[in-house]
């Protein structure tokens, strides 16, 4: 199978001696749901970014639907761009717009800029824009205000807002990191759920491992700039684990509680969740 995504040699240094990423070579192909792990300052954000150009590479290869993403510039950059959605930790919602026209942008790439101005969408785009928000239980939150939203609620716009860009290769950047657990379990649901139904090679940053083995097809683990574990989820060992994570292992997992303090639709309760998110 020719590969969706290849990496060869990729290196990002930072200023004069800061590798951030210190020469990564992987392939990803079509249809793989990819958990991306390590700890802070392991190089996953910069490893995603590189892919659509968000941080320009210091070196090496990579080859999107067998385009040199690292050579284009201007039109072809962002024609090859489009065709890869992203979903960032921190929503990158507009807060005073309402959450379908959040939505719709994900397919300012490819609107006349005279009607995106005056919110100009095609109804294809409208009707496919409400179906991916009923899809993601948020029917009833089309015309709210984004700032109006939960942090859940928000991340699952930002979901909804890079598959209206129709993306052939999908990536999240730590997309729940800042929720709650239950949030965080409902947004890698959808996200994993969707994925598969559109057959969408989806690329996820995670800290948390017990997510990671749940959702994931394959585990990519990044340490110090560099991948050392590639593989399923049942070869990832507790020793391995323990090696991508040394010194950081408090990292590895959101809150393990039963009781969950939930803030949703604007309320505060207490829940109880039963069972366990492992395999």
């Amino acid at each position: 199978m020719t590969p969706l995504l290849s990496i060869k040699n990729l290196v990002k240094i930072y200023g004069k001696k800061t590798r951030a990423l210190n020469g990564i070579s992987i392939d990803f192909y079509p249809g793989e749901f990819i958990a991306v792990i390590g700890p802070s300052g392991a190089g996953k954000s910069t490893f995603i970014r590189c892919i659509n150009r968000l941080v320009n590479p210091s070196s090496g290869e990579v080859i999107f639907n067998q385009e040199h993403m690292e050579k284009l510039n201007g039109r072809k950059l962002r024609k090859e761009c489009s065709k890869i959605g992203m979903i960032f930790q921190h929503y990158n919602l507009i807060g005073r717009t309402n959450v379908i026209k959040n939505v719709l942008h994900g397919q300012l790439s490819n609107t006349p800029l005279f009607r995106s101005l005056f919110g100009l969408y095609r109804h294809e785009d409208k009707q496919e824009a409400v179906e991916l928000l009923q899809k993601v239980g948020l029917q009833d939150e089309i015309y709210k205000r984004a700032d109006e939203l939960s942090g859940g609620q928000m991340q699952r716009v930002g979901i909804c807002r890079a598959l209206l860009q129709r993306p052939e290769l999908l990536l999240a950047d730590e997309p729940i990191a800042s929720l709650d657990p239950l949030s965080a379990t409902i947004v890698m649901q959808q996200l994993h759920t969707i994925s598969q139904e559109k057959k969408l090679t989806c690329v996820v940053n995670l800290h948390q491992v017990d997510y990671a083995k749940k959702y994931a097809t394959r585990i990519v683990g990044i340490k110090k700039g560099m991948v050392v574990f590639d593989g399923k989820p049942s070869q990832l060992t507790d020793d391995m684990i323990q090696d991508i994570y040394e010194g950081k292992e408090s990292e590895m997992e959101i809150h393990d509680s039963n009781e969950i303090h939930v803030e949703n639709e604007g309320q505060s309760s207490m829940q109880w969740v039963g069972g366990s998110n492992d395999e």
